[in-house]
């Protein structure tokens, strides 16, 4: 969790005993009492636990689930400017949940976070550009926040970045850019990059042609569940 700016004195300790129960660090775990020290915390100003409690609403974890309460939490330290808050109430907004759905109040709420450097937030503001989605679609913008954020390690990210250079969008198209980027998901056990990765080595696009290491990659996304890798997988006579 990022931490945000607000962090009182006097509800820091509540905060690092709500964590303790939250984990079982020292006491015995218990998400009720992790709710009650968060809220404690939380009404004192502290952002840190004003969003951890937010999640447990959200999540219906130690306390019921609420996200009328979830949205009041997060916006308290959203607007104490904690990054991960923000996100959380884009993802609020995008989704209509606790409140009317509104993509171009998610965009403004995932910007403020991304420009934090959430890497999750890059990954949704480059997602509502490529989509169009509360602002005017935008390849090169979306691409740009994807980048951000795939530098940072998102695998969602990355795998859309390389989709981005697959297909020209935004950027200029190049497959084994393309490749670089799904690997890096598919590292990560992305199964969509996994996928992705196994049809550039089947087909020689961006690397050189090698069906053992498509059947690599197939594989790892056919166990996952993906269908296509497992239909190309029988294809090549290796999944049984």
């Amino acid at each position: 969790m990022t931490k945000g700016k607000g962090r009182p004195a006097a509800g820091q300790a509540q905060y690092d005993r709500g964590l303790a129960y939250l984990f079982g660090d020292g006491v015995a775990e218990d998400h009720a009492a992790a709710v009650r020290c968060f809220r404690r915390a939380g009404e004192q100003g502290d952002a840190d636990a004003q969003a951890a409690l937010g999640f447990m609403y959200v999540e219906g974890d130690g306390v019921a689930e609420d996200d009328d309460e979830a949205l009041r939490w997060f916006r308290r330290a959203a607007e104490q400017g904690h990054a991960w808050a923000q996100f959380c109430l884009g993802c609020m907004y995008a989704e209509g949940r606790g409140v009317e759905q509104d993509d171009a109040e998610a965009v403004r709420w995932y910007r403020l976070a991304a420009e934090q450097g959430n890497a999750s937030a890059q990954y949704y503001l480059g997602f509502m550009y490529e989509t169009g989605r509360g602002v005017d679609q935008d390849d090169e913008e979306a691409g740009r926040w994807y980048r951000r954020a795939g530098e940072q390690g998102d695998a969602d990210a990355q795998a859309a970045l390389g989709l981005a250079y697959f297909f020209g969008a935004g950027v200029e198209q190049d497959h084994a850019e393309a490749v670089r980027w799904f690997r890096r998901a598919a590292w990560q056990g992305h199964v969509k990059a996994q996928n992705n990765l196994g049809c550039m080595y089947a087909a020689g696009r961006g690397v050189d042609q090698d069906d053992e290491e498509a059947g690599r990659w197939y594989r790892r996304a056919a166990e996952q569940g993906h269908v296509k890798a497992q239909a190309a997988l029988n294809r090549l006579g290796r999944f049984s």
